[in-house]
């Protein structure tokens, strides 16, 4: 039995953030991309966790705080997750929570697996289905940025897109990042439309504002839509990792993000669609104060 058993810290005070999420719009879901950061002892954990702490056991104590109604699943991207690994993390969820889970990156690179739909069946959504079916808000695919060397072209994409989507499964809801303007075609979010798949509105280093990309025609496709909060447009991804961590605090508050994502989150509830908002930490320097404030706005 470890120290943190026998003496266990005491509870947060979370009151005036259950006040906040009593007013959050019931079609609005907010969490964090991921949550394994010691930094945020005091805002989410109790105590001074340590992260294999978190990695072990973190996602029970988030998900029960009351600033997330929702959690994005990063470590599926890089490989699949194992049946006990999800019946780990199902185990600490409560009943309905619904997570945001990343598609292994094989499916989503181009190569021998891209959008190949019976490799994704049988890496990926198997065990899904098996252990983890409950929770699985969105899965989302999200492709790299790519050089012009690999791009394929906009009719070529929404082909492969169309293939793959005709045959993925109803009874879940599927999310396409792409990190190349390029792309953001009309042939794009056509063939995303067509199969009822949201597009990914991502704040991110080189894609257009959040209010931009809501600008392009009929770019809301799917009935669950995502957005996603990373980094902002000609930021660097390791300086802001350096510069914002131990991610306690914000230290680049971002108004004209806040305000698109509350543009966005007017548009899906005029148009009867659920928001599920997932805020990475190098957004504004701290996930969780992001979401309070933007709870804050929303509400």
């Amino acid at each position: 039995m470890s120290q943190l058993d026998l003496f266990p810290p005491p509870p947060l005070d979370t009151r005036a953030d259950e006040q906040l999420a009593a007013r959050r719009p019931a079609h609005v879901l907010l969490g964090t991309s991921s949550w394994t950061f010691p930094g945020w002892a005091g805002l989410v954990y109790r105590g001074r966790p340590s992260q294999a702490q978190l990695v072990e056991r973190g996602l029970e104590e988030y998900a029960r705080h009351p600033l997330f109604s929702t959690v994005g699943i990063d470590r599926s991207h890089y490989a699949p997750l194992s049946p006990s690994e999800l019946a780990h993390y199902r185990r600490q969820l409560p009943s309905g929570f619904p997570c945001v889970l990343k598609v292994w990156n094989a499916v989503t690179t181009p190569g021998p697996h891209f959008f190949d739909f019976d490799f994704f069946r049988d890496a990926v959504l198997g065990p899904l289905e098996a252990e983890f079916a409950e929770h699985v808000g969105v899965l989302l695919f999200q492709l790299p940025p790519l050089k012009p060397d690999a791009l394929p072209t906009p009719n070529a994409f929404a082909l492969s897109l169309g293939r793959f989507f005709a045959r993925a499964p109803r009874r879940f809801r599927y999310a396409v990042e792409v990190r190349n303007t390029a792309l953001l075609r009309p042939t794009y979010f056509d063939a995303l439309a067509q199969h009822g798949v949201a597009h990914v509105f991502n704040h991110w280093e080189r894609m257009p504002s959040l209010g931009e990309q809501l600008s392009l025609p009929k770019s809301l496709t799917g009935q669950d839509v995502v957005c996603r909060l990373l980094l902002p447009q000609g930021a660097d991804y390791e300086q802001a990792r350096e510069a914002f961590a131990p991610f306690d605090r914000l230290q680049a508050v971002d108004e004209a993000m806040r305000s698109d994502v509350l543009t966005l989150a007017r548009a899906c509830g005029e148009s009867g669609r659920r928001l599920f908002v997932i805020v990475n930490n190098k957004a504004e320097g701290s996930s969780p104060l992001t979401v309070r404030a933007l709870l804050e706005r929303l509400g």
